[in-house]
């Protein structure tokens, strides 16, 4: 019994190699990849298609429920629960409570992205599949990885390989699960 495949790895020596390879897999109907480099390369991210998240509505809306939370919170301490007059101002003046508010906006807000980022990238992630493979090491010094995973709807072992060897990949290693 063969072991189940995450997917299949393949390795570049530069960007340009990569960017290239990632473009004729998608013209090949590949959508589920994902590309391993030592820098950012704001190519590669174009070349993926990565759809956005919604992190930053999440941040909005931690903000709102913050500011809402700290103007409520001092509005019932200061008529609802604990009423003082001094020196006959009103019980609710509003302006006083702006500070608290905005910083318990800019606190949830910080929070929630925070949060929300590890959340939506499924982090911590203690173990990887691509982990069991020994050049992969080299993704964080000088080499360059697309993988090609198996749940993609076009996944065949022997198509995808032969596709990822003519792209100028030196070893297209299989990843176990």
């Amino acid at each position: 019994m063969t072991p189940l495949l995450y997917g299949l790895l393949a390795e570049f020596d530069s960007p340009t190699d990569l960017v290239g390879a990632i473009h004729r897999a998608r013209e090949a109907g590949y959508r589920r990849m994902e590309a391993y480099t030592p820098f950012p390369i704001e190519e590669v991210v174009a070349a993926l298609h990565q759809p956005t998240t919604g992190l930053p509505i999440l941040v909005f809306l931690g903000g709102v429920v913050g500011g809402l939370g700290g103007f409520f919170m001092q509005w019932y301490a200061a008529v609802v629960s604990y009423p003082v007059a001094v020196s006959g101002k009103p019980l609710f003046s509003w302006p006083m409570f702006i500070p608290i508010t905005f910083e318990l906006t800019v606190l949830c807000a910080a929070l929630t992205a925070v949060l929300g980022m590890l959340a939506l990238n499924g982090l911590p992630m203690p173990y990887h599949p691509l982990f069991n493979v020994p050049r992969f090491a080299l993704a964080t010094r000088d080499r360059f990885f697309l993988c090609v995973q198996s749940r993609d709807p076009l996944f065949e072992p022997e198509r995808t390989r032969q596709l990822l060897a003519g792209l100028t990949a030196h070893p297209v290693m299989e990843v176990p699960r």
